[in-house]
């Protein structure tokens, strides 16, 4: 995988990468060149089960109506994403309101995952962000994970703390 994290040893004032790097690093870098270096936090691979199992309680509990809008977690997830702003948007001007309708009517199939909304003559897609270790880091995926789970709670009418500890009992008892 290209762009992935390395693990690096710093000792005597030079980083080192591990043994299993090294052919990779010789690949990638060239001698004498500038790079430029950042810390990579992993995830908490905790974090992240604990996240779906919490998305995956708050879809078992929709109400009846609710259910045919997200015929699954994933759908309900990344809604959500969309709801909270972890989306990338954009935005069409029609001519009329009428225009803007058959235009987000055209839209919607091409991305099941997609918000489309009309207003007037604008029609808006959000396409939710990936949260996969690779597109998001450890800060901005917990961010989300907060946020998301704070919509599903609004959404089925449970405080987000008791609907993560129904999530950690599935978990459990998994």
């Amino acid at each position: 995988m290209v762009n992935a994290p390395m693990h690096f040893l710093f000792r005597g004032g030079a980083l080192y990468p591990l043994r299993r790097y090294r052919d990779r690093v010789a690949e990638e870098f060239a001698e004498g060149k500038m790079y430029c270096l950042a810390e990579y936090e992993e995830r908490s691979q905790n974090s992240h089960n604990h996240y779906f199992k919490t998305v995956n309680e708050a879809w078992k509990q929709l109400r009846e109506d609710d259910v045919e809008r997200f015929p699954t977690a994933e759908h309900l997830r990344k809604w959500a994403l969309c709801k909270c702003h972890y989306a990338d948007e954009r935005s069409v001007v029609c001519s009329s309101a009428a225009e803007a309708r058959r235009v987000a009517a055209f839209v919607r199939p091409f991305d099941e995952f997609a918000v489309v909304t009309v207003d007037g003559p604008v029609v808006k897609v959000y396409t939710p962000q990936s949260q996969s270790a690779r597109h998001m880091d450890r800060k901005t995926f917990e961010e989300s994970k907060k946020a998301v789970i704070s919509v599903l709670s609004e959404l089925i009418g449970v405080d987000a703390e008791t609907l993560g500890k129904n999530a950690g009992r599935a978990v459990d008892s998994a």
